[in-house]
């Protein structure tokens, strides 16, 4: 069972690494070392605490990078353009401080 889920959360880091560095060779490379490193350095793990607080910091590190990370491509010295993914953009909603009343 706790093998499966390992492998499950490895291949969802990975496809989250193919498509938040999309296009750029050295960050998936970077990537790629850093999650299979991460999994070879803990592979004995015996303990089923231990593994349980392993596959949730996986899935913590997934959603940030999902939500997170954001793709920029220098242009020139003084500016980046941003290339956002269509899951980070979000609805502008101006603040409000006082709460909607429901009429």
């Amino acid at each position: 069972m706790r093998r499966a889920e390992v492998l499950k959360i490895f291949k969802v880091l990975h496809r989250t690494r193919q498509t938040v560095f999309k296009n750029d060779t050295r960050s998936l490379d970077a990537a790629r070392f850093k999650i299979n490193e991460e999994f070879k350095n803990n592979r004995d793990e015996t303990s089923p605490e231990k593994i349980a607080e392993l596959i949730k910091l996986a899935s913590d590190v997934e959603v940030i990078l999902r939500t997170c990370v954001l793709q920029g491509v220098f242009v020139n010295t003084d500016k980046v353009l941003l290339l956002p993914r269509k899951e980070l953009l979000r609805d502008n909603t101006p603040y409000c401080n006082t709460p909607k009343q429901n009429t």
